[in-house]
């Protein structure tokens, strides 16, 4: 079947390949490439967070976990797994996704940073996002796909029986999607100076400090900014960021930063993840509005709607 998926950020990819390593006939057509979308901004570490419903979001991301821990350690992924701690102020309330989580626990009193009343500490995989996409565009080129450039306005008269609508944020315009909101999320690239855990201290919008290690550079964080679509670096918020991340690790104090990432989340209250059939006959699958959750989703997504076009399941109902 000739397939049309719109989209090249992590969802977009990742649905590409499942559909083209099925045996369709894949293209992959977006505005910018892979290494120009959101995606490549996220941390980005394996958690659904800023995402619903959690009933079906808890099987997308142990999908998602399985195989992210499977390809952990492969040369050329850009994923490994990784320890640290999630911490906040007063008494640690797990996520919902909690019991997914690899060897978690609570953390030990004497683990937490002064000011801080609890926490969680556990194993999960993490992608170095810029090495990670470009697995995925090669792994979905291997399998016959291809990916084109060109701005995209509307999902008919693309010669594809079967169109798939990965347009993240986009799809607020596109679709058009009134639920679909932007979360502005600025980070900062600097160098690593030897920390080896990740570490996330929660706190309210539009602040929380977090820190990924990846290798021989560490990406700091960052926001969580509600329909702020600004995608230029803010000096005052890279300032910030650091000075948050350097009062929680302290070897961070004067490191080198080599660069500044900008992306917009795109949250919904629920993942949209259904079909339906436009006038012209196409078939529309959407699966966008993943918030915060986009690669810890991805794969969960990817091949639900793979089945689903390959009728081995009936369509998903509306989210």
């Amino acid at each position: 079947m000739r397939i049309q998926v719109i989209g090249a950020g992590v969802s977009g990819l990742t649905t590409g390949i499942c559909l083209a390593e099925a045996g369709h006939a894949v293209r992959i057509r977006a505005a910018a490439p892979p290494e120009r979308t959101t995606s490549v901004a996220a941390g980005a570490m394996w958690g659904p967070v800023m995402t619903g419903p959690p009933d079906r979001a808890l099987g997308w991301a142990k999908t998602s976990l399985d195989i992210l821990s499977g390809l952990a350690g492969t040369p050329g992924t850009g994923v490994a797994m990784i320890s640290g701690k999630e911490i906040t102020a007063g008494e640690p309330a797990l996520p919902f996704w909690s019991a997914l989580a690899p060897g978690l626990r609570l953390c030990h009193p004497a683990e937490l940073p002064p000011g801080f009343g609890g926490g969680w500490h556990y194993t999960a995989p993490l992608a170095t996002m810029p090495v990670y996409l470009g697995y995925l565009r090669d792994r979905f080129e291997r399998a016959g796909g291809v990916v084109e450039a060109g701005e995209v306005s509307g999902f008919t008269g693309t010669g594809a029986p079967v169109v798939v609508n990965c347009t993240g944020v986009a799809a607020r315009d596109v679709v058009p999607d009134p639920e679909v909101h932007p979360v502005r999320g600025q980070v900062v690239i600097a160098e690593n100076p030897g920390v080896e855990e990740f570490l996330i201290a929660r706190g309210d919008a539009p602040d929380t400090v977090y820190m990924f290690p990846h290798g021989d550079t560490i990406l700091l964080g960052g926001t969580v900014e509600y329909d702020a679509e600004s995608l230029t670096p803010d000096p005052a918020i890279a300032e910030r960021i650091v000075a948050g991340c350097v009062s929680l690790e302290p070897r961070l104090d004067g490191v080198q930063i080599i660069g500044h990432r900008v992306g917009l989340r795109p949250f919904r209250p629920q993942v949209r993840l259904e079909h339906e059939v436009l006038a012209d006959g196409t078939v529309l699958w959407h699966n966008y509005g993943h918030g915060g959750a986009g690669i810890s989703l991805s794969w969960g997504c990817a091949l639900e709607l793979a089945d689903g076009v390959a009728g081995a399941i009936d369509g998903p109902g509306a989210a």
